[in-house]
């Protein structure tokens, strides 16, 4: 059986990082592991690395390198995910994580790795423009609303701004990106796996732009497994 590809996507806060990993692996057949969903779930199934994440998250801390390592390796190795390709969002971030990812991924190494390039100032006004969902984490924009009053079109929950999305908290952000992130562009550059993506423009234009960058890649449509 033909596989799906092996893939990070990267990019910083804004650049529609979520929207493109989900898309992708909807196109491709594969799953989207973002490290929040893989989180929660590994909370909801008790197992020994969900457990401690969950703790750290409940206590407002970040979850530590070697548990976010636990996870993610808990869920590739379990479910088969290495064999059938995946799109990892939120994944590594720094490149102690992306070495322990390349442990993980030893014998069915990445494919490529997808970074969206979105210039500053559309990262602040697609991320101040944000509105979320307090129910069920839908998220709407100033310029595309819910259809009534704020209101969620999924669920009916209260959509608001999230704290974390003022301009202020926003430039925090990018700056610990800048800071702790983007060597791996540099990382994964010298891998020769580095594919750069314009990120900015409808995000089904965007999305043409990144499958041609992906259907580019080396021969990984000729694997089986």
């Amino acid at each position: 059986m033909s596989r799906g590809p092996r893939l990070v996507v990267l990019g910083r806060q804004g650049a529609g990082k979520g929207t493109q990993a989900a898309m992708l692996a909807e196109h491709y057949g594969v799953s989207h592991l973002s490290t929040g969903d893989l989180f929660r779930a590994a909370a909801r199934a008790g197992t020994p690395f969900g457990l401690e994440a969950q703790r750290y998250m409940d206590d407002g801390n970040l979850v530590p390198d070697d548990i976010v390592v636990g996870v993610v390796e808990e869920r590739l190795l379990g479910d088969g995910d290495i064999e059938r390709g995946f799109v990892l969002d939120g994944f590594p971030r720094t490149e102690p994580q992306a070495r322990e990812l390349e442990r993980v991924l030893e014998a069915h190494p990445l494919d490529g790795v997808i970074e969206l390039l979105v210039p500053t100032e559309v990262v602040l006004e697609r991320m101040e423009g944000r509105r979320v969902c307090e129910q069920c984490g839908a998220t709407y924009h100033v310029h595309s609303p819910p259809r009534e009053n704020w209101t969620c079109d999924v669920c009916g929950g209260r959509v608001v701004q999230r704290d974390d999305d003022t301009e202020e908290a926003i430039t925090r952000r990018l700056e610990l990106y800048e800071r702790e992130t983007r060597p791996l562009t540099d990382f994964y550059r010298g891998r020769g796996l580095l594919v750069e993506v314009d990120g900015v423009g409808d995000p089904h234009d965007v999305f043409e732009r990144v499958v041609k960058a992906v259907d580019r890649l080396d021969d990984w449509s000729q694997d089986s497994w």
